[in-house]
């Protein structure tokens, strides 16, 4: 299958930094994909690249095949067919939600198609009966739901969403972000979503980017940044865990102060190197008969969950 979206080694500078640094990946037609990382990371200049409001100072972008932006070239914003969700909703408050919606598809569509499409994007944003309001008379959730309404209204062939949920409580931002992956599914376009919350990364992205310092540090499943990291920022920045220090004492044997740990793959490491070992919460499973003790020195509360943390009389 031919890609819809490749970044080859793009590079993005401000002034004399390059804030988006050899970036490369490439997305599928219909894909949900994440650029996930801190503040100052770079994403978002990614997205702005990849829709036309930043110009390269290296590497080439293409949509379906055709280059779109060189360090020489940039083909104009509109000309890309692409959709885009702000993260203020970016809402004409003096406009109706049925006329910002059909803003979006511009004029050149007759009346009654253009009333039908309008009818059918409210119903897939669950706003039907909402036409006649305006963005004021909305909440938050809703507005965001309009603003998505419109950017899908011309049928664009990729869809770029800027940290459009942070302005929300956290309960409505996994609901929404639950939501709008069904929709974009529905609709088969595919999206590029950039955020620094990785729960709405993992219930978006189908492949997520963990970006650092401009640079991507890992292009993956939710599940391989989660138990596979590519490297110590990536562990740390996603999820929860703790290292153990240890020594490699077979390719996949590993000797920590809880013990040989078996891996689920070999390694071509020099035996009896030193290695740490990422241990996450949901690796550990408590067992009465176990030789080994630990003190409990720390507990978070997360709701449905709580964290513990222990010293081993062992150490670590």
């Amino acid at each position: 299958m031919d890609n819809l979206l490749e970044l080859n080694d793009i590079c993005c500078r401000y002034e004399q930094s390059n804030v988006v640094d050899g970036l490369t990946l490439h997305m599928a037609p219909g894909s949900l994909s994440c650029l996930l990382g801190p503040s100052g990371c770079g994403k978002t200049t990614a997205l702005r690249a990849i829709a036309g409001f930043q110009p390269l100072c290296g590497g080439a972008i293409r949509l379906a095949g055709d280059l779109v932006s060189a360090s020489d070239f940039s083909l104009p914003p509109e000309k890309r067919g692409l959709g885009m969700v702000f993260q203020d909703y970016a809402l004409f408050p003096h406009l109706t939600v049925a006329d910002n919606i059909g803003f979006g598809l511009g004029m050149d569509r007759r009346r009654p198609a253009r009333t039908g499409r309008i009818a059918t994007l409210l119903e897939l944003v669950g706003l039907t009966g909402y036409g006649r309001r305006y963005p004021h008379e909305l909440s938050g959730g809703q507005q965001q739901r309009v603003a998505l309404a419109r950017a899908l209204a011309p049928e664009p062939r990729l869809l770029l969403l800027d940290e459009p949920f942070s302005n929300l409580d956290v309960d409505l931002r996994e609901r929404l972000a639950s939501d709008v992956r069904a929709i974009l599914k529905h609709e088969g376009i595919a999206a590029v979503f950039v955020t620094h919350d990785q729960h709405e990364a993992f219930v978006m992205g189908e492949q997520i980017g963990v970006m650092n310092g401009g640079r991507l540090r890992q292009w993956d499943s939710a599940f391989n940044l989660y138990h596979e990291p590519a490297d110590r920022f990536v562990a740390d920045f996603v999820g929860q865990g703790r290292f153990l220090h240890g020594r490699l004492v077979e390719p996949e044997v590993v000797e920590t102060p809880l013990g040989r740990i078996i891996g689920n793959r070999a390694y071509n490491w020099p035996k009896g190197c030193g290695v740490e070992v990422l241990l996450r919460p949901d690796d550990v499973l408590i067992d009465g008969d176990s030789e080994f003790r630990g003190r409990v020195v720390g507990r978070a509360f997360r709701g449905a969950e709580t964290l513990y943390t222990l010293q081993m009389e062992q150490g670590g």
